[in-house]
This record gives structure tokens, C-alpha cells and sequence, in this order.
């Protein structure tokens, strides 16, 4: 019976991310939702409330998704800097690929028409690059003139100000491609000595492999950035496509 539980829940808050993703909170109904998953408006209630609930739970499962990327790109071996661009770019594929990522960064947009309370964005983002940067100094890869506190501000300022201008322009179709023309902006002044390319190549190649007791082991899964193309997708419920006859609406910015 749990298990019977858990796969409506997932059911119901896939179909809501894609609504809420492809039209909006307001333009998307608990009918809509109802006729997309399969399950009925009473199933939709008992698990979520309402439509204000199952918003929030988007956006709380948008959230939901970064500490595990987190945690398998910070403690990767090599560099911190190049640790902080693989990252970058695994979070990049995330709002590129994943819709319930997708739907919780415009339903946060649209925080204002619903009536519950979201969680504040960014701030992780920031404490986890300046930790980052911090580690970067350490190691001596910074140069002397950068300031973590600060430069963690205006990078994930600059990341998330891409994404919003991606979304806009090409659906984030061109997302890797843009990430990278923006770190070879700030790398240089990032880098003690500086060398964007060589990090660049090195952070979108294969994964380092980390060395123990018994001899080299690839580090935990990270993947390694692929060649920038088709948002993938299968099934019923494809990933980051839009619906049938759904109304295209521009994507918010990610939070």
C-alpha cells in the first residue's frame, strides 16, 4: 500500500512539473494535472492539499536535488577550481534536462501568485562556491588579488543570470557552450595562474580517478560533460520536451 502511495505521489508531481513548467502556475489546473498523470482529483488532494501545496512540493523537490550533486562534485578528486566547474556544469545539465528542476525554478519565479511560502534561493549557492574558492586558496590556485566572500557572490550572480538569458534565447539548448565562453571570462581573474583552457578541458573531460589502498578507482559518479545537443527524453512524461498542445511560455530564471 505505501509503495502504491509513494508511485502516485511521483506520478502527480511529475505531471504538475511539466504543467507548471510548460504553462505556468495560474494557466495549469488540478483537472489538467488529473488528465496527465492519471489519478484522480481525489488522489491529488489527499496527497498534496491543494494546488498551492503540490507547487510548493515542486519546488521543494527542485531544491531537494542539489545536495547530492553537491556533495559527489565537492569531494571528487583534483583541483578546487576545476571541482567548482565540473560542478557548474553538472547543476547547468540539471536545469537543462531535469523538468521538476525546470518547474521549481518558475514556479519560484511565480512565487508572488501563490499563496504559500517559498525556501530563499541562492544562498546555499553562494556559501557552497565560496567554500570552494576557499579550498582553491589553499591549494594556491587563487590569485591574490580574489576575495571569496565576494567573488562567490558574482558567480553565482553570473551563472544564474546566463541561465535566465538561455531559457530566454535557445531553451538552454546552448547551455554548455555558454558556461564555458563564461568561465573563460572569469577563470583568468579567478586563477593564480591563469589558464582557462587547460581547466576547461580538464573540467569537461573524464572524470578524475581517485587513488586508494588498492590501486586507482574511478571517483563517485560524476558525469562528464557531453557535446551540447537534443534535450534527451523517453517515455510518457519526456524530460525538459514540451507537451502536446501545450502553450509555450519562456521558463523562468533559476533560482
Amino acid at each position: 500500500m505505501q509503495e502504491r502511495a509513494e508511485t502516485t505521489r511521483k506520478a502527480v508531481l511529475e505531471a504538475a512539473a511539466h504543467l507548471f513548467f510548460e504553462r505556468g502556475y495560474v494557466a495549469t489546473s488540478i483537472s489538467d494535472i488529473t488528465a496527465l498523470s492519471g489519478r484522480t482529483s481525489g488522489a491529488i488532494y489527499f496527497h498534496y492539499g491543494n494546488k498551492e501545496q503540490l507547487a510548493l512540493a515542486v519546488v521543494q523537490a527542485h531544491f531537494a536535488t542539489w545536495p547530492e550533486v553537491i556533495g559527489r562534485y565537492t569531494t571528487a578528486p583534483g583541483p578546487a577550481l576545476e571541482r567548482l566547474v565540473r560542478l557548474s556544469f553538472a547543476v547547468a545539465r540539471e536545469f537543462r534536462d531535469n523538468i521538476v528542476v525546470r518547474a521549481g525554478a518558475r514556479l519560484w519565479s511565480e512565487r508572488r501568485a501563490i499563496a504559500v511560502t517559498m525556501p530563499p534561493p541562492f544562498v546555499d549557492w553562494i556559501d557552497t562556491v565560496e567554500r570552494i574558492l576557499v579550498q582553491a586558496g589553499e591549494e594556491g590556485e587563487l590569485a591574490v588579488h580574489a576575495d571569496p566572500r565576494r567573488d562567490a557572490h558574482s558567480v553565482v550572480a553570473a551563472f544564474f543570470g546566463l541561465h535566465t538569458v538561455s531559457d530566454a534565447l535557445d531553451s538552454r539548448l546552448l547551455i554548455e557552450e555558454r558556461l564555458a565562453d563564461l568561465w573563460r571570462l572569469l577563470l583568468p581573474g579567478l586563477q593564480a595562474c591563469p589558464a582557462a583552457e587547460h581547466l576547461l578541458r580538464r573540467a569537461r573531460g573524464p572524470v578524475p580517478v581517485r587513488a586508494t589502498g588498492a590501486g586507482a578507482v574511478p571517483a563517485p559518479a560524476a558525469d562528464a560533460a557531453p557535446e551540447p545537443g537534443p534535450v534527451p527524453g523517453a517515455g510518457p512524461l519526456p524530460q525538459g520536451r514540451p507537451l502536446p498542445d501545450a502553450a509555450r511560455v519562456p521558463g523562468a530564471a533559476p533560482s
